[in-house]
């Protein structure tokens, strides 16, 4: 009998899925963050967390109802795709993908800003290109060689990550002052602004929901994995805001914060140790995002909403290897020609806009996929259009830069849409998943 074509390998079990989540959402902004929620909310600012976790968990459990139902990859393009039609969620599809570059290219940028700081030779233009070329380039050909070692990457990144950060909040605890933190009350200030900067920061756990096809009983492991994610996340987000705004009186004002703290704590060492966690911590949140992003491509392709050649796996490795060496481009071009501001702006709004339809999305799965789904959200309806209204009332308080990012997005979304239906007019592949 002659062979089938390539398929999609399943090595990716429990951890490598919570990895996959814990690298999207902590990245380069909780080296910053502490600074700018303390200057919103004050001494009360570990509630603030708190309450940008609650509001956010709403959207993660729709996530996680939601890929209980999906055995395809694809993630948030197929949730609304099955729930609205092809177009919408074509567009859904898009404003991740969007989020996926620009938060990608972005974090490149940080990325590059840390290691001018320990290297200037890396912060000269030359210097940042390299760089961004080196990191962009070695990870997705980590990812061209398949998911198993694109998932050990991501997975040895992850803890990587995460001991320094540990190793911060376990030192602090010995230096937390009870008279610079208010853990009762709500946060002075502007509670809708700081719930902005956090939401965007606890964003990212939903990178986990795209390579479904590659995870070992991914309806049973994703909804576990997610909210595991932003347990644990919010968890570490208010212990590392603690030990901040106790070890670093002029926390507000800080540009670097956890290094500054880590400092003033532990001497030199200290603060080198926050500045390598950064580092590598960037460089996992680029590792996550290359294994995912290409197969949101890979994914459109296979509908017909992109050339045929971005389904393709190859017949070694099993990888979507076209549209990994496609999105590491479309990343590379973003981080080298793009402004770090412009870049969060455009993932901000793309991530408001495709989370609300997947959130809406959720009820009308439940009457219409036939898969039954291994995780129910208790309610009804009710979890699904809270965690909406919250991205209505988070997406009023954007800024007009903002908006008109968020539109230009869209508006490219528009045009790729119409383009494919002149520029490759065909139906989706007619395979089975995970055999482009």
């Amino acid at each position: 009998m002659a062979p089938g074509p390539p398929r999609f390998l399943r090595v990716v079990g429990l951890a490598g899925l919570t990895a996959i989540a814990l690298n999207g959402v902590v990245g380069s902004g909780i080296f910053a963050l502490p600074a700018t929620v303390y200057a919103l909310a004050g001494a009360a600012s570990p509630i603030a967390y708190l309450v940008a976790a609650v509001l956010m968990a709403l959207v993660v459990a729709c996530f996680a109802e939601a890929g209980s139902r999906s055995a395809e990859t694809g993630g948030p393009y197929l949730y609304a795709r099955d729930a609205f039609g092809g177009f919408v969620g074509f567009l859904v599809g898009w404003l991740f993908l969007l989020t996926r570059v620009a938060a990608t290219a972005a974090i490149a940028n940080t990325f590059v800003a840390y290691l001018g700081s320990a290297w200037p030779a890396l912060a000269t233009p030359t210097g940042r290109c390299a760089a961004i070329t080196v990191a962009i380039g070695g990870l997705a050909a980590i990812n061209v060689f398949g998911v198993r070692a694109a998932s050990s990457t991501v997975n040895l990144l992850t803890i990587a990550k995460l001991v320094p950060l540990l190793v911060f909040v376990g030192v602090g605890l010995w230096f937390i002052e009870p008279d610079r933190v208010a853990l009762l009350g709500l946060p002075g200030g502007s509670l809708r602004q700081a719930a902005l900067v956090l939401v965007f920061a606890y964003g990212g756990f939903e990178n986990a929901s795209v390579p479904t096809e590659e995870a070992v009983d991914p309806r049973r492991h994703l909804p576990v994995a997610l909210l595991t994610t932003i347990a644990a996340v919010a968890v570490l987000y208010i212990l590392i805001q603690v030990v901040a705004q106790s070890a670093l009186p002029g926390l507000a004002t800080s540009e670097t914060p956890l290094a500054s703290a880590a400092r003033a704590m532990m001497g030199a060492p200290g603060g080198w140790l926050l500045t390598a966690a950064a580092i590598v911590s960037t460089l996992g949140s680029i590792s996550a995002v290359i294994l995912v992003g290409p197969r949101i491509l890979y994914a459109f392709a296979r509908h017909g909403q992109l050339p045929a050649g971005l389904a393709a796996i190859h017949p070694r490795y099993h990888s979507p290897h076209r549209a990994v060496i496609a999105f590491a481009v479309l990343t590379w071009a973003a981080a080298v020609s793009g402004g770090f501001t412009q870049l969060v702006a455009l993932s901000a709004v793309s991530r408001l806009l495709f989370s609300a339809a997947i959130c809406l999305a959720v009820p009308i799965l439940r009457r219409r996929r036939a898969l039954a789904p291994r995780f129910v959200l208790p309610g009804g309806p009710i979890i699904p259009l809270l965690a909406v209204a919250l991205s209505i009332w988070l997406l009023t308080g954007l800024s007009r830069a903002q908006a008109i990012a968020g539109g230009v997005g869209v508006l490219a979304g528009l045009v790729v849409y119409a383009g494919h239906r002149w520029l490759w007019p065909r139906p989706g592949l007619d395979l089975p998943p995970g055999a482009a």
